[in-house]
This record gives C-alpha cells, sequence and structure tokens, in this order.
C-alpha cells in the first residue's frame, strides 16, 4: 500500500483477542489507525464513528453474528470488508459475498498474504473503473441488453435499475469490454484485484472459489431481471457474454 495515503483508518472486528491482535498488527504495520472490537454491536458503533477505510470481521461472534453485522454495515457504511473466517464451506463463503463482503479469507491466513489481499481490496477502492482498457468515450458499455454506465457504476436493463454490488459490476463491465472473447477465471481474478496485467500474480482456489460464487449472484440478479443466461460458462477456461459471440 502506498504510504501517500494519510489518515488511513480500520476496524477489526473478532472475538478472539489473539486473532483481532494479530490483525491489528498486520494492519498497523501497513500504516492504519487500527480499532479493534470484539463483538458485532461494538464493531458497528467503531465502523460509524471512526470512518474507516477497510474493516475486518469475523463470522463466528456470540449474540450478533458476522453476517448479521454486515448487512448492518452496509446500511451505514461505504467501508471495505474482508471477512476472515474459520468457516470455509461455500454456503458460507455466498452468504457473506452475497451480503457485501469484498473478500473472504480462511483462517488461519499467513500474515503476508492477508496483507497482500488487504492491499488488492484497497486497490481496486483506489483505482477507476473495473480493469485498466479503454472505455468508450460515452461512459456506457453493453452486455447484450444490459447497458452499464461506469461513471455511475450501474446497470440497466431496459432502463430499470439492476442492483449489482461493485464486484458484480465490475466483473459484468470486464466481460462487457472482452466484446464475447473468453475471460479466463484467472483474468477476471485479475480484474477483481487489479494486480496490474490480468492473470498475473499467484491465483489461488479460494480466488476461484469465490470468483465462481460472484458470477453465480451475477447471474441470478441477472436472470430476475430479465436477461436470461446472459453470461456463457466455457467449459475448462472461464466465461463470456453469450450476446456479444459474433
Amino acid at each position: 500500500m502506498s504510504d501517500s495515503r494519510a489518515n488511513r483508518r480500520a476496524v477489526v472486528i473478532d472475538d478472539d483477542p489473539d486473532v483481532g491482535g494479530l490483525l491489528a498488527a498486520i494492519l498497523g504495520g501497513a500504516g492504519f489507525d487500527v480499532k479493534v472490537a470484539a463483538d458485532g454491536p461494538t464493531g458497528l458503533h467503531l465502523v460509524r464513528d471512526f470512518a474507516p477505510e477497510i474493516t475486518t470481521l469475523d463470522v463466528n461472534m456470540p449474540g450478533v453474528d458476522g453476517f448479521e453485522t454486515l448487512r448492518r454495515i452496509r446500511l451505514l457504511s461505504s467501508t471495505r470488508v474482508v471477512i476472515v473466517s474459520g468457516r470455509v464451506d461455500e454456503i458460507d463463503m455466498v452468504l457473506g459475498l452475497s451480503a457485501g463482503a469484498d473478500d473472504y479469507i480462511a483462517k488461519p491466513f499467513r500474515a503476508r498474504e492477508m496483507r497482500a489481499r488487504i492491499e488488492a481490496v484497497l486497490r481496486r477502492s483506489a483505482e477507476y473503473g473495473p480493469v485498466s482498457v479503454a472505455v468508450p468515450e460515452t461512459g456506457w458499455l453493453n452486455a447484450g441488453a444490459v447497458r452499464l454506465c461506469v461513471a455511475q457504476r450501474e446497470a440497466r436493463l431496459h432502463g430499470r435499475l439492476v442492483a449489482l454490488t461493485r464486484s458484480e459490476f465490475e466483473l459484468l463491465a470486464g466481460l462487457a469490454i472482452a466484446c464475447g472473447k473468453v475471460c479466463s477465471k484467472e483474468q477476471l481474478v485479475g480484474t477483481l484485484r487489479l494486480r496490474g496485467e490480468a492473470g498475473s500474480g499467484l491465483v489461488t482456489d479460494s480466488d476461484r472459489r469465490a470468483l465462481e460464487v460472484h458470477v453465480a449472484n451475477l447471474r441470478r440478479k441477472l436472470d430476475n431481471a430479465g436477461a436470461h443466461e446472459l453470461i456463457e460458462t466455457v467449459r475448462g477456461i472461464g466465461y463470456r457474454v453469450a450476446a456479444l459471440v459474433r
């Protein structure tokens, strides 16, 4: 992370003092002013009052669990949220990402990987647009019948707004820019992380699973809006916008 960004703040929400202390040390070493909460309600107050740039969140906490805490966070803050949890079943990842998490990292984790993942989430927040390629001068992209306004990060189908998370919008925009060409899972992970050239860097099984969850959620929302079968799976490779295939 660049040291040029001043007054960076982070909140750690975890009922395990050892894990909370480790996360606070990692973030503190990256230049953040860190506040730690041992439960969801206290964490919510910190997010509201401290206005953190990044928040890490455990799932298994007494009282208000991490998923409910995340839903409440999203009502009052745009802080980037990274779930850090020992629950690694796919359904838990689905719930977390669907509720608005920006990343989902399994415990136990390595300090270096944790810092790299947090850096990637924050780069995504700092950069403009989902991918490092030219966007049409109109500021709009087309994915079949779905139109994407890059400046406002809005997706519309026949003029009606389709509510997408940031990650879902970036995925659909990346696929639209590809103009019907297949985007590999590695490329799309790179799009979400903004690691530089698509596909560069280590892509883990956890990355691929998270991507698959994002794509599944995106497909469900598009289908509910009336854009059926817009995203096609190309087995063994990745995805493309079927309506743009020439």
